[in-house]
């Protein structure tokens, strides 16, 4: 039996497991859920492989024509586990990378639906997808740098466009689910206890469309995108002196000392510490 280990003010953290990522069969489509509610979702190694996994499934099944991609309990996610170290894992498994620009290339459409919090990485899992369907009292933000965590997929500028992406991405700032539509993080905005159907119904429609056409145009749109750099601005790491200042945003000073709040002193502590210049908070 695996211990289960708990953050220092008692939240505990469930180990990996093989139904961190839920894969179900629908009308045409595969639901992948993510699945680990109790920590919101939170994305580490083991989710990287089963979602790369699930999606491989997707892609590889002939009766699948679309793929919903959504979380369980109340948040879609709410990005990287800061906690990941507490179960180390030397496995090898897709970087986070891998996995976004999985979806970006999948044949077949992908539909997140996002309720509760999709930040970090999480809101950018949700936005690599070809549709976003969000709740209405979902939000959404690229919130690395108050930690001092550059973005690990670098989507948001081609989804919102240099201003509202600065802001986003300097500010750490979440947005909610309306100001996220009107930004284009999001397509549709529907009622809490409407995003299942509302997701499943646009599932349907793409598995019912001509499916050549689907994927043809799938392909055209992304490649308007990869001609106007979209592939060479996700691979940033690759310039020198991006890699090199990317590298020592570990070192700075404050990101030290909230990272050493969430070790010694828990989650609840570190959101608190996060947060105090926000007039609105992330944490449930």
């Amino acid at each position: 039996m695996v211990e289960i280990k708990k953050t220092p003010d008692g939240i505990e953290i469930p180990p990996p497991g093989p139904e961190d990522v839920l894969y179900e069969q629908g009308e045409g489509f595969a639901r992948i859920v993510l699945n680990r509610p109790t920590i919101l979702n939170a994305l580490n190694k083991n989710m990287h492989r089963l979602l790369h996994a699930a999606l491989i499934r997707a892609e590889e099944d002939d009766e699948v024509r679309a793929v919903l991609l959504t979380g369980a309990g109340r948040s879609f996610s709410a990005g990287g586990d800061l906690y990941s170290s507490l179960y180390p894992d030397d496995e090898p498994a897709p970087s986070t990378l891998d996995v976004q620009l999985l979806i970006w290339s999948l044949t077949k459409p992908v539909i997140a639906a996002v309720r509760g919090n999709a930040v970090g990485q999480a809101c950018e899992l949700a936005g690599i997808c070809d549709f976003t369907i969000a709740a209405e009292g979902a939000r959404l933000g690229e919130i690395q740098i108050r930690h001092g965590f550059n973005p690990p997929v670098l989507i948001t500028p081609f989804l919102v466009g240099l201003k509202s992406a600065k802001e986003l991405l300097l500010l750490g700032e979440t947005v909610d689910a309306h100001e996220a539509q009107r930004l284009g993080l999001v397509n549709r905005v529907v009622p809490e206890d409407q995003l299942d159907a509302a997701a499943e119904a646009m599932a349907r429609k793409l598995a019912a469309l001509p499916q050549t056409t689907v994927r043809l145009n799938k392909l055209l749109v992304n490649r308007a995108y990869e001609l106007a750099g979209f592939r060479e601005a996700l691979n940033y790491r690759d310039d020198p002196a991006i890699a090199e200042l990317a590298g020592r945003t570990r070192d700075d000073a404050r990101a030290q000392e909230r990272l050493k709040v969430l070790h010694e002193g828990g989650w609840y502590a570190f959101l608190k510490n996060r947060d105090a210049m926000y007039k609105k908070e992330d944490a449930p």
